[in-house]
């Protein structure tokens, strides 16, 4: 017989000298087990999409790629149209959303390398061990990019530290990114079906071992790079960085979406008795992009548009595990993306070419790497039933540099005054209670280029770094004047008001540089 106890049936059992099993004495001790608080959900999902942009879903505006699974969040939640990704690359955004503190505060938290070492130091309060702490199974399944191990990590034994020392209970991981070598699963601290007479070694200095390269064998190539990428060929594709060894352990493009959803949904269903956290980071759609077989041809823009209606589907697995585990309305799922879109990012995939009429960061200007708009503006969807009424649009301003102090709050957690310095409680926001979020938010772009929106004012800081992304031909929106827009009237941010409004220019200036100089911005 099984027994269920809150904390005080547990001091009651014990005064009478009941002996408890370990599975009881945890019910009864963890924090707010059982709770009816109509603020905390029972369950929490963020699904996080890589590379998608604010246009590129149907209840954003899309029509050239069908999401009736996304489309559907929406439907039965809120739809947020000032949503923000802190940085408009993929690391910083996820270093910023886990840690709750902007990642340009800190140096080396760029896009990290696929050997990097773990870039949050261990025992740090993140987004997952606030929630740990709360009573919550935590878990990760997908891409990662943070960096694992503490340097010159030895692929073949434990891999640590990484997220089971940031407060996830469980992982199971792409390592950095599908272009980036080692192209192996990591599931908790070791690589997933590795071959111990056939080792693993990794180099981003130099060539290792006699496999072929993109650069030497573009013969052997099923996908051939439009720049960089042309290293050690893994499933006829060509990544950044050499390896050799570990056959038996390399992934298949193909099967990302599939391997990564039934992680996720395994997770679900193994915990489906207790409160969760589940950060699912799907891969798609960044570069490579290799749709399963089910999808080619899903769209009229080539893989890029296939793999967003793979995303799609990757969403409905979610779902569907939700809904038939009768878990749906009392878990509260958030969708969105580490940054905005790009086409070309490595690989000739007709990406740029087929994109047809098709608008990826909707009416916004710029893309990934960017501090315009569109390189950080990114879909936002949020849906609990229990709590938030269906149907909703907001354009509260919410970054998911705010998730750590919205959470907090929501599960009943003190944050210290040094924990999440840029993290904000948005839960009215959120939950659609109130139209009001935050009142500004930084946007960094590549090589720290950062923007600033107050309201419906955006300030761009004068830079003299390079006007184009490397290779890309995105304008990163460095100039080495001030730029000035309003939102409002000019979402594509065409027209700078900066010399017809300089007062408001020194305004945003002073109060940005109080924010980079403070150390934080929460108050």
């Amino acid at each position: 017989m099984r027994i269920q106890l809150n904390r005080r049936d547990f001091v009651k059992a014990a005064l009478a000298g009941m002996t408890l099993g370990p599975q009881a004495w945890g019910q009864a001790m963890r924090p707010n087990a059982g709770s009816d608080n109509a603020k905390q959900p029972r369950n929490i999902v963020i699904i996080y999409a890589d590379d998608l942009g604010w246009g590129d879903v149907g209840c954003y505006g899309a029509t050239a790629v069908k999401t009736p699974h996304i489309n559907r969040l929406a439907r039965e939640g809120i739809r947020f149209t000032s949503g923000y990704a802190p940085a408009a690359t993929c690391t910083p955004s996820r270093y910023a959303m886990l840690t709750g503190e902007y990642a340009w505060r800190k140096q080396g938290k760029g896009v990290a390398a696929g050997d990097a070492p773990l870039l949050i130091e261990p025992g740090r309060t993140t987004m997952a061990s606030i929630l740990k702490a709360a009573g919550y199974h935590t878990g990760v399944v997908g891409k990662w990019h943070l960096g694992l191990g503490d340097g010159d990590l030895d692929w073949n034994g434990k891999i640590a530290p990484g997220p089971l020392e940031l407060g996830f209970d469980y992982c199971f991981l792409i390592p950095a990114t599908g272009d980036r070598v080692p192209c192996v699963y990591v599931e908790n601290h070791h690589v997933v079906g590795l071959d111990p007479e056939d080792p693993i070694e990794v180099s981003y200095r130099e060539r290792i071992g006699i496999a072929p390269t993109g650069n030497r064998n573009p013969e052997l190539l099923k996908m051939r790079p439009s720049h960089g990428h042309d290293q050690t060929i893994i499933n006829g594709i060509s990544r950044i960085g050499y390896m050799r060894g570990g056959y038996s352990a390399w992934w298949k493009d193909e099967e990302f979406a599939d391997v990564l959803s039934e992680k996720a949904v395994d997770y679900i269903e193994k915990h489906k008795d207790e409160r969760f956290f589940l950060y699912f980071s799907l891969h798609d759609p960044h570069v490579p992009r290799v749709p399963h077989e089910r999808f080619e041809g899903a769209t009229d823009m080539g893989s890029r548009g296939d793999v967003i209606v793979q995303i799609d589907w990757c969403v409905k697995q979610i779902l569907d595990a939700l809904d038939r585990l009768n878990l749906t309305e009392e878990t509260l799922v958030i969708f969105s993306s580490d940054n905005g879109p790009v086409l070309d990012d490595g690989y000739h995939d007709q990406a740029a070419e087929l994109v047809g009429e098709h608008q990826p960061a909707g009416p916004f200007r710029g893309r990934k790497y960017s501090r315009f708009e569109g390189g950080t503006r990114v879909p936002l969807i949020v849906r609990w039933p229990k709590r938030i009424k269906p149907g909703q649009v907001s354009d509260a301003i919410i970054s998911q540099v705010d998730f750590p102090a919205t959470f907090a709050a929501l599960a009943g957690q003190q944050l210290a005054d040094d924990d999440a310095p840029d993290s904000f409680n948005v839960f009215e926001a959120l939950v659609g209670s109130s139209d009001t979020g935050r009142d500004h938010v930084v946007q960094e772009g590549i090589r720290n280029v950062l923007g600033f929106r107050s309201g419906d004012w955006k300030y761009h800081e004068p830079s003299n770094a390079a006007r184009i992304a490397w290779q890309t031909g995105i304008d990163i929106g460095a100039r080495p004047f001030a730029q000035l827009y309003n939102l409002k009237d000019d979402p594509g941010e065409t027209t700078n008001l900066a010399e017809q409004y300089p007062e408001k220019v020194k305004q945003m200036h002073d109060r940005l540089e109080r924010i980079k100089h403070a150390g934080r911005s929460r108050p």
